[in-house]
């Protein structure tokens, strides 16, 4: 019997959804979503509150859209004036950086009204298969893959990947404690998994050691076949040991969308946790006193909604931020 294809599972958890797309029992593919934001393929009729001098058929401008968030619109049509409404898509969702925002990016569009697509359409939209879940397998790995994404650590054998988000690239430092072969046959695969497992696009920098000439070329000719089917464009490696990728990226990485938000990404970690307990009770979740406050009352409304249980939210200043722990006691 020929195993099955790969497949996008769904969890729409309570402040955010996931996706894993697994083959066999291993992640290959993540991705993170958080409502409540434009979202990558909404089409929307924006304000447009600014237009750049232009040249030519398009313009370029700052739209407005319904939920107040700003975007940077390209190829709006040339008589646009501000104070106009214009219909855009949104190409590149907007991402958080040490004391800014970045806008997110739109295009002009002829098509129809869409709402922010959820993570389920979004994936399907590409023509994948996509499956809702109530929850992951046991053995999928999730925890696993945002714990990575958490510490931005990855360990292969013989050395380890440390992912660090900036604002000019993600920066990947590939650390070698073994030799060569170590890193070519170990190594390399686990890094192009990286880049699919955490979504991660954008302007890519990684970092290797010292290379001899022909080990450099080894480093390239083998990372040509790993990411062979994924869409990028790649420097050499310099003699430096630095190769460059630059990689589509609609939404932000499970990297940037962890490390930037860390205090909410480990709340919504907390409501995961409490979701999966099973059994009569109360649900009582043990939090640092830091996550309390971002565990919005929508959010126990709906835990206790999805459980049909109570739920009682205690702090504990010893426990870190990533590790809440949710468990039933007596009524």
């Amino acid at each position: 019997m020929a195993d099955s294809a790969p497949e996008w599972l769904i969890e729409e958890g309570i402040g955010e959804s996931r996706a894993i797309l697994l083959d066999g029992d291993t992640i290959v593919a993540g991705r993170l979503h958080w409502p409540g934001g434009i979202t990558l393929g909404q089409v929307e009729d924006a304000t447009v509150i600014e237009l750049k001098p232009h040249a030519g058929q398009r313009r370029r401008g700052t739209v407005r859209f319904a939920n107040g968030e700003l975007a940077h619109a390209a190829r709006l049509p040339r008589d646009t004036s501000e104070g106009a409404k214009v219909r855009v898509e949104v190409t590149r969702e907007s991402l958080a950086e040490r004391g800014r925002l970045k806008l997110a990016q739109a295009v002009y569009s002829e098509g129809d009204l869409r709402p922010a697509p959820s993570l389920a359409e979004q994936i399907a939209s590409d023509g994948d298969s996509v499956r809702i879940v109530r929850r992951f397998p046991d053995n999928g790995g999730w925890e696993e893959l945002w714990s990575e994404a958490w510490s931005g650590d990855v360990s292969y054998s013989g050395g380890a990947l440390i992912l660090s988000d900036t604002p000019a690239m993600t920066l990947v430092d590939v650390d070698l404690n073994d030799h060569f072969e170590a890193l070519y046959f170990n190594g390399l695969p686990v890094l192009a998994r990286t880049l699919a497992r955490m979504n991660i696009g954008g302007n890519i920098g990684i970092d290797f050691p010292t290379l001899d000439k022909s080990d450099r070329k080894a480093v390239d000719d083998r990372l040509a076949i790993l990411l062979a089917d994924w869409s990028h464009e790649r420097t050499a490696m310099n003699g430096f040991g630095f190769v460059q990728i630059i990689a589509r990226m609609g939404q932000p990485s499970l990297l940037q969308r962890i490390s930037r938000h860390r205090v909410g990404a480990a709340a919504r970690l907390a409501m995961r946790r409490a979701e999966m307990v099973e059994g009569p009770g109360i649900t009582l979740v043990t939090v640092h006193p830091a996550l309390k406050a971002k565990i919005r009352p929508e959010w126990l409304d709906e835990l206790r909604r999805r459980t049909g249980r109570d739920v009682r939210i205690e702090t504990d200043p010893g426990l870190a931020l990533e590790a809440p722990h949710a468990q039933l006691v007596p009524r």
